[in-house]
């Protein structure tokens, strides 16, 4: 709840009955909120929306670890299927922020935000990311300045004449090479260079490559649910008991781990 409601409840005490009432009222609207997009989440999953929650911690700045999100799959057209000009279609723009299937395994969905386009030639100077020569600009972005030091996080494609970070999966470091020129990585058509908006902390299209158009399954557009939790509890052991505890800790935990001021949050 904003700071400031909660001084306007101590200025009028006297009223402090219907103020709780109030609390409650709010509370009951937020829990009916949830209900409904969860339900929406779990009837509409292979049509209109689709759940999936935030396991690491690429994205922070915008979304955090434990937020779940519902994701729109019918935003983005240019698949030139017969429905698209009966729905609101539009084309994936600089800045969106994407669920897609990780290139190397299909059944990983990674969120990250489109930073480059079909045809765009990109580079990283000092960690700033220029397109076609010019600065983009990006408030989003966080940096930190205690990271471990990897050379694609300051400047990408090259550094000092080398090409690959230690840290570009194996698949990557042969075909990096066909895609750059002079000092910049050319996007090829019908890929987009997506990147976390945790700048230091993510593994992203510097690391293992484009996203294809075909990968991209929609775009986050609601946070309606956010609870406390750290990247270990969605990488540890996944056998259906140590599921089912860790569902019960979540229940036993709710009021206290739940981010209330994030929910139903839109994301951007």
């Amino acid at each position: 709840m904003p700071d400031e409601t909660v001084t306007e409840i101590e200025e009028q005490a006297p009223e402090k009955k219907q103020e709780r009432h109030a609390d409650q009222t709010t509370i009951s609207e937020y829990l009916e909120s949830l209900l409904v997009t969860v339900i929406l989440a779990l009837f509409g999953t292979s049509f209109i929306v689709q759940a999936f929650k935030i396991p690491s911690a690429s994205m922070e700045g915008t979304l955090l670890i434990g937020d779940h999100l519902l994701v729109n799959k019918f935003i983005f057209g240019g698949t030139g299927a017969w429905y698209e000009k009966l729905l609101p279609y539009r084309q994936l723009e600089r800045g969106d922020i994407i669920v897609f299937k990780y290139p190397y395994a299909d059944h990983q969905h990674f969120v990250k935000r489109v930073i480059g386009l079909p045809g765009d030639h990109l580079k990283l100077i000092d960690g700033d990311v220029f397109i076609d020569g010019k600065r983009l600009y990006e408030p989003y972005a966080v940096h930190d300045s205690s990271a471990s030091y990897d050379p694609f996080n300051y400047s990408f494609p090259s550094i000092r004449g080398q090409m690959i970070s230690l840290n570009a999966i194996p698949e990557w470091r042969p075909e990096i090479r066909k895609y750059v020129q002079g000092d910049e990585i050319v996007v090829p058509p019908g890929r987009y260079f997506a990147m976390g908006d945790n700048r230091d902390h993510s593994q992203d299209s510097r690391y293992w490559g484009f996203v294809d158009r075909d990968a991209i399954m929609g775009r986050p557009f609601l946070i309606y649910w956010s609870v406390e939790a750290k990247s270990s509890d969605y990488s540890g052991d996944t056998t259906f008991w140590s599921r089912l505890t860790g569902i019960l800790q979540t229940l036993v935990h709710l009021p206290s781990r739940t981010r209330w001021g994030r929910m139903l949050h839109t994301v951007h």
